[in-house]
């Protein structure tokens, strides 16, 4: 047995267990020849302290203990002398006193800090597992799982049925490039990877499944965009006997369902419901940030009977005349309200006017 706790579970109640912890040097810092060692293991931290008046041998054994080399030690949970100890760590009340330290591995010189974030994007995919020890990454990969679980475990609640569908298929119109794979067995002869499970999923709704769902990997070849890339994961759902509105709900307790579990966070529902053109209309886009508050404000019928050239010949082509209500932005300059109508005519606009009201 390599450990009897990981480094994230030993509080102030466990003061005079024996304990055995394993995992990677964190930091050191010696202190007028105490050595105080951070083990690190993917649950969090444990302040390992050595003595020289306790134990002179292991004292000078951890002496040579670096970052990242990988270290096994027993010892008996101790409080933290008063004073010294941390609120901002979950071990933070407790040092383990060691009575053995095994060095497992020995770490050599790193390609980049742990701790810091490396500057060159290709040496953070070549040394991968370096990369992945860094803690936001290796939360991230934590908060995946828990994201997959409560899917799971919601759609199975909802009578959804998991299956997993093939990844080697035949090649169908879709809508990008597929990826080929050669058979050895019938040369010439090549497997698509599928760009979603779609043909899959219809054959289930023909067999009677009625409700499935996959966490499925899926594979376009196409451009690389800033939500696009090669391969994919999708939460792939299907249903049959169903409305649109039977979708958007089990899509909202999905969501729901994942928020509560990954993050204690309530999300209301159902959610607010915008049609195409009121999006459009209010906002500008077909999927607007709601959070911003200065919508599009129809002023058409306003102008329509105005002497105001301009709007008006607007209106009478079938156009539109729109508003934002931008407070206290008065003071804007001539130069600023030209650049902001070049801005505008990149997106479309043929123009864009301004009302100044000032104090009031």
């Amino acid at each position: 047995m390599y450990r009897t706790h990981d480094c994230n579970s030993l509080r102030k109640g466990d003061i005079g267990k024996e304990v055995m912890l394993a995992g990677w040097v964190n930091v050191t810092r010696d202190h007028g020849g105490v050595i105080f060692i951070d083990l690190r293991d993917r649950e969090g931290l444990t302040q390992v302290v050595f003595r020289p008046e306790e134990n002179a041998r292991l004292a000078k054994q951890a002496h040579t203990l670096r970052g990242e080399d990988v270290m096994q030690v027993s010892g008996r949970v101790a409080a933290r002398p008063p004073g010294t100890e941390n609120p901002n760590l979950a071990t933070g009340e407790i040092e383990i006193i060691p009575s053995e330290l095994t060095i497992l591995n020995r770490a050599d010189d790193l390609p980049f800090p742990i701790d810091a974030e490396p500057q060159n994007e290709d040496l953070r995919m070549t040394q991968r597992y370096f990369d992945l020890r860094r803690p936001h990454l290796a939360r991230n990969l934590r908060l995946r799982h828990r994201v997959a679980n409560a899917t799971r475990d919601f759609l199975d609640s909802q009578g959804f049925v998991e299956v997993e569908t093939p990844i080697l298929s035949k090649s169908t119109p879709e809508g990008a490039r597929d990826f080929l794979v050669p058979s050895r067995l019938m040369p010439g002869k090549f497997y698509a990877l599928p760009q979603a499970p779609q043909q899959y999923k219809q054959l289930l709704m023909v067999a009677g499944v009625e409700k499935y769902f996959q966490i499925a990997k899926c594979f376009r070849d196409e451009d690389l965009r800033a939500d696009r890339q090669p391969e994919f994961t999708q939460i792939d759902i299907e249903a049959s006997f169903v409305t649109p509105d039977d979708i958007f709900k089990v899509t909202e307790g999905m969501l729901a369902a994942i928020f509560k579990a990954t993050r204690n966070i309530e999300i209301k529902t159902p959610f607010d419901r915008l049609t195409y053109r009121e999006a459009v209309s209010r906002y500008g886009s077909d999927k607007p940030d709601r959070r911003f508050e200065m919508e599009l404000v129809d002023l058409g019928e306003i102008f329509r009977e105005s002497s105001f050239k301009v709007f008006r010949s607007a209106l009478d082509a079938g156009g539109v005349v729109k508003a934002i209500n931008a407070k206290g932005f008065a003071g804007i300059t001539i130069g600023q309200a030209d650049e902001l109508t070049e801005i505008a005519k990149l997106y479309g606009a043929k123009g864009l006017a301004f009302i100044k009201i000032e104090n009031g």
